[in-house]
């Protein structure tokens, strides 16, 4: 079977008004870019953002629970853009704790503004 050919779009679940700090966190802090959403699915809240050919969604949810387990893993251009991403969330307050089980991987998690789970790899 070869129907499936790739992967268009991981969702990650943001409280009601968290759209702000989506767009701090996912486009001021790790690069991605934001493109509009569908106006009818826009009535909804949320943000559509581009990471590579793929797209990563954050939609409101009520109640809201935080992805803890479960988590995009995003992958970098190269260690040192694993690194300077790094840099930039732990100057911006966010806490990234290192991954050493995959060898000679270069990668890390954080959890974005609502305490959803991020990797990132190289």
């Amino acid at each position: 079977m070869d129907e499936l050919v790739g992967l268009d779009h991981v969702q990650l679940a943001i409280p009601k008004g968290g759209e702000a700090n989506a767009r701090a966190f996912y486009v001021g802090l790790l690069g991605l870019s934001e493109i509009a959403k569908p106006e009818e699915l826009a009535k909804r809240g949320g943000a559509w953002f581009v990471c590579g050919a793929q797209q990563l969604h954050v939609g409101v949810e009520e109640p809201f629970t935080a992805a803890k387990k479960a988590h995009p893993a995003l992958r970098a251009r190269d260690a040192a853009s694993v690194r300077a991403i790094a840099a930039r969330l732990e100057a911006a307050g966010h806490a990234v704790r290192w991954a050493q089980e995959v060898p000679g991987v270069t990668r890390f998690h954080v959890d974005d503004p609502f305490g959803n789970r991020i990797e990132i790899t190289d």
